[in-house]
C-alpha cells in the first residue's frame, strides 16, 4: 500500500484535470525536477496507485443525463443488479447505504428513450421505489 505525501496528492491532483501533462509540464507546476516527477509516477503505476490513464470525452450536448436512486425490496438487490445490467443505458450502477439501495446513472438521446428506461427500470421485480433527478449541466 502506499502512503502519499503531499507531493503525490498534488501530482495526482494535476493528472485528474489532465492525464496527458507532459512530464516536463508537471514538473514545472510541482516546483521540482522531471527526473522526480517521472520516478514518483514510475512508483505511483507500479504500486497500483495509478490504475491508467484514460480521456474524458465531452458529452454531446443534447444527451439527456440522469442519476436515479433505487431502493429494493428485501434480499432482491442482486436480481435487481442483474436486470438493470441489460438496460444499456444505464452506464454505471453504484451500491449505496441509506434510504436508497442503488444509483443508477442514465444516458439517452431522447426525452422518449428517457421516459422508456424510466419505466423499463420501475417494473423491474425488487425495485420497490426510485426517484430521479437529471443533471442539467457540469461544472
Amino acid at each position: 500500500m502506499h502512503i502519499f505525501d503531499d507531493l503525490d496528492r498534488q501530482l495526482l491532483a494535476i493528472l485528474r484535470a489532465d492525464g496527458r501533462a507532459p512530464v516536463a509540464g508537471l514538473a514545472g507546476a510541482l516546483g521540482v525536477s522531471r527526473a522526480t516527477v517521472q520516478s514518483r509516477l514510475d512508483r505511483l503505476l507500479e504500486s497500483g496507485a495509478i490504475l491508467g490513464f484514460t480521456v474524458r470525452a465531452r458529452e454531446h450536448h443534447d444527451s439527456i443525463r440522469a442519476i436515479m436512486l433505487i431502493e429494493v425490496a428485501g434480499k432482491s438487490t442482486s436480481a435487481v443488479i442483474r436486470s438493470l445490467r441489460s438496460v444499456p443505458e444505464l452506464h454505471a450502477l453504484h451500491t449505496t447505504n441509506g434510504a436508497w439501495d442503488l444509483i443508477a446513472e442514465i444516458r439517452t438521446d431522447t426525452l422518449e428513450s428517457f421516459d422508456r428506461v424510466l419505466r423499463e427500470v420501475r417494473v423491474i421485480d425488487g425495485v420497490l421505489n426510485s426517484e430521479t433527478s437529471l443533471m442539467l449541466s457540469t461544472i
